[in-house]
């Protein structure tokens, strides 16, 4: 472990293919940040078995087992501080972040969206939800977004966008694989970028 890299924590809820991108980019070089921990959403997350592989220290979050948000809100900051971390990365992650942390971690928190922001963002736009409503819309062309995370859902000043064809036979499972091809080569770079103060 080289000690003088930032530190992420990575926040996942399902599959972790971001994730895994991520550990990808950090054993290469290509992402010069040490993924310390991993926070899930859920015990059931897919994402948690690649955390395991990759040999990272995995934090299972569920704020309805403390009393109140706040007491949630601060386990969380406690397991934060406990590995030190420098940036909070959301990957695939679909619980709103709790004031404190955007407090304490303010303009170090970043998330990748699978769509063009502002469109098709907000609670309940996640996954498949997203490319079913492109689609519905007849939309020419989708992608994702990477910004900065604030107290509201995919708000947030926008580090990059990356355009993707949406193609008439697509369904959403196709659009899916398109960009997520695109946040995966994206996204170590975008974040190698603003930890560095370049964005």
């Amino acid at each position: 472990m080289n000690n003088s890299l930032p530190k992420l924590a990575v926040f996942i809820s399902g599959t972790g293919t971001n994730l895994q991108a991520l550990i990808e980019a950090a054993k290469k070089k290509k992402l010069e940040a040490e993924i310390a921990l991993v926070v899930s959403s859920s015990e059931a997350a897919l994402g948690l078995s690649k955390a395991t592989k990759a040999k990272i220290p995995a934090y299972i979050y569920l704020p309805k087992e403390y009393q109140s948000k706040e007491e949630a809100a601060q386990a969380l900051m406690g397991k934060l501080k406990e590995f030190k971390i420098d940036f909070i990365i959301l990957a695939g992650y679909i619980k709103l972040i709790a004031g404190e942390i955007i407090a304490a971690f303010e303009n170090r928190i970043i998330n990748i969206h699978p769509a063009l922001l502002p469109k098709y963002g907000g609670k309940g736009m996640y996954g498949t939800h997203v490319h079913e409503a492109v689609l519905a819309a007849g939309d020419k062309e989708s992608g994702m977004t990477i910004h900065l995370v604030d107290e509201q859902y995919d708000h947030g000043r926008v580090l990059t966008q990356i355009k993707v064809p949406v193609y008439d036979d697509d369904t959403p499972a196709l659009l899916a694989q398109r960009i997520q091809k695109e946040e995966h080569k994206h996204y170590p770079i975008v974040i190698n970028k603003f930890i560095k103060g370049e964005l």
